[in-house]
């Protein structure tokens, strides 16, 4: 499935969410904790705190906002991606891509995946895989970039499977 070291870097978002109602734990964190659970691998979270306590409505236009003035949210520690060979990069699809404070971490990592391979995979509620597997391209040159995965946010509680035959069908 994967070969050498994997890392699943992410963001996820709790609280007040779309279609899921007041959540704990983010659609996306679930997902990455079924990747690493299945794969071994290590994760590193993209933790800011700007978004905290906002309600959905609130928070989908500040998203909006962000993506339009090509913000760049600060977040909270860092990792060194040198010692990985795979790389899984995850989100909820805000506006037909990930949220802005990934992007923050693609441009400060832009140089760091050249010859890695990197795995695209998003929560949602209609957008699919949207732009993020081109803009996964576009942020890092030379990686080899795979097709990515899609699940909704309402089934990843439910979705463990649904992962699981994906991970199983990620080609090398």
């Amino acid at each position: 499935m994967t070969e050498g070291k994997a890392i699943v870097v992410f963001f996820s978002h709790a609280g007040d969410n779309y279609a899921v109602g007041n959540i704990e734990v983010g659609n996306t964190k679930i997902v990455a904790d079924y990747i690493t659970e299945m794969t071994g691998a290590e994760q590193f979270e993209i933790v800011t705190h700007k978004y905290d306590g906002m309600a959905y409505n609130p928070l989908i236009k500040l998203a909006k906002e962000e993506a339009r003035n090509g913000e760049l949210p600060e977040y909270e520690g860092d990792v060194d991606l040198s010692e990985y060979d795979t790389v899984f990069i995850g989100g909820p699809v805000w506006w037909g891509t990930y949220p802005q404070v990934m992007f923050t971490f693609f441009k400060k990592h832009a140089n760091d995946l050249k010859g890695k391979t990197v795995i695209p995979f998003t929560t949602h509620e209609g957008s699919g895989l949207a732009n993020c597997v081109e803009d996964v391209e576009a942020a890092f040159p030379g990686a080899k970039v795979t097709k990515g995965f899609s699940i909704y946010g309402h089934e990843v509680r439910s979705g463990k499977a649904k992962v699981e035959k994906w991970l199983k069908n990620i080609e090398d």
